[in-house]
């Protein structure tokens, strides 16, 4: 297992640097920051590796854990599942240069996806192939505060007051990241602002970020170990695991609007060429959308795609008003080259010097 860096070290690296300044630190991120892998696949039998995004762990450490035996009773064989957990963008980017031979992949962002599905590696079709177009559950970006909310953070506005430090990862390797940046833009936007208003209230966004590590899950490290911050934009399932874990000095925050994330799953077609890893492959992503695995994802503070499981738990999962990635782009694709292609949104807000934004 490639561990990641001590905690004190990716502090020490990342301690106040906005998210303004990253462009020229993307050396950094990739080097400083190891991906989190479980027993990277040997070549043999029976095996599969599901390469995820940052916080997955605990939620497919427990889907595995069911899945193996239950496949074993049905088929007579035990599959050896391994996990490869990082920022899901640097996960995409080690699946298309083939650092990662996946044959499974459940990632952040449809567009992740689809990216492997442009460059070939995966069916153009792959969103028929499941239920729920591919996606197993949805998330969505809420805040997590000291204990008492001593900076009074209740709404995105709350965000950019004065003296007010934010924790968020770095969206140019994170799906946490990009949909923070996303769902900051879609408050104002969705709320009756204008894309000039949402530009100039995402640029001053990013002069509070105190810290911007490469994934989701050091990122809230950074807040809840280092206490840096006052407060971090996070998965829904993060936050919820982070507070029960530090009850006395944690609080989550629902903010009155926020995304709809759609984390999705496929299978890798260039990487199952052989008959049993596509049928242990394809198997695995099936499960995931039974009613055994969406009970385990609800456990986990992700939000099941079956309703009715959904229901069943929204004392942890409240019902919210989030919007669909339609209300600010075309589609998660759309989203990906309008706000962090090159020349994107991302790279005008982070180039224009202050004042400068309202023509974007």
């Amino acid at each position: 297992m490639v561990e990641t860096p001590p905690l004190a070290k990716r502090a020490l690296v990342w301690r106040r640097i906005p998210w303004l300044n990253l462009l020229g630190v993307v050396a950094v991120v990739l080097a400083g920051t190891a991906l989190v892998v479980k027993n990277v696949p040997n070549a043999g039998a029976n095996q599969i590796l599901n390469v995820s995004y940052d916080p997955t762990r605990e939620l497919y450490a427990a889907i595995d854990k069911a899945f193996v035996p239950q496949y074993r009773a049905h088929s007579g064989i035990t599959v050896d599942i391994k996990e490869s957990h990082g920022g899901s963008g640097r996960q995409l980017r080690s699946v298309l240069d083939g650092t990662q031979k996946a044959n499974v992949v459940s990632l952040a962002l449809i567009s992740d996806i689809e990216t492997l599905s442009k460059r070939g590696l995966i069916a153009a079709n792959w969103q028929q192939r499941l239920p729920n177009n591919s996606v197993p559950y949805t998330s969505t970006i809420v805040f997590v505060v000291r204990k008492g909310n001593p900076k009074a953070i209740h709404d995105w506005p709350d965000l950019i007051n004065t003296g007010v430090s934010v924790v968020s990862p770095n969206p140019r390797t994170s799906g946490n990241g990009q949909l923070s940046v996303l769902a900051a833009w879609g408050s104002v936007t969705t709320r009756g602002g204008s894309p000039a208003q949402a530009s100039a209230y995402v640029k001053t966004l990013l002069t509070h970020v105190a810290v911007s590590d490469a994934g989701a899950r050091g990122a809230g490290d950074s807040f809840t170990l280092a206490k840096i911050g006052d407060v971090q934009l996070t998965w829904e399932n993060e936050a919820l695991r982070e507070v029960a874990a530090n009850k006395d000095e944690l609080e989550l925050v629902y903010p009155p609007v926020s995304i709809l994330a759609e984390p999705a799953v496929a299978w890798v077609d260039a990487n199952v060429a052989d008959p049993n890893t596509a049928t242990y492959a394809k198997a695995y992503l099936d499960y995931l959308f039974t009613d055994a695995a969406q009970e385990q994802v609800a456990q986990y503070g992700y939000r099941p795609f079956k309703a009715d499981i959904l229901a069943k738990h929204a004392d942890r999962l409240p019902p919210l008003a989030l919007f669909p990635i339609t209300a600010i782009a075309k589609d998660w694709s759309d989203a990906r080259e309008q706000f962090f292609g090159t020349n994107g949104i991302l790279d005008a807000i982070s180039a224009a010097p202050p004042g400068a934004v309202s023509g974007i």
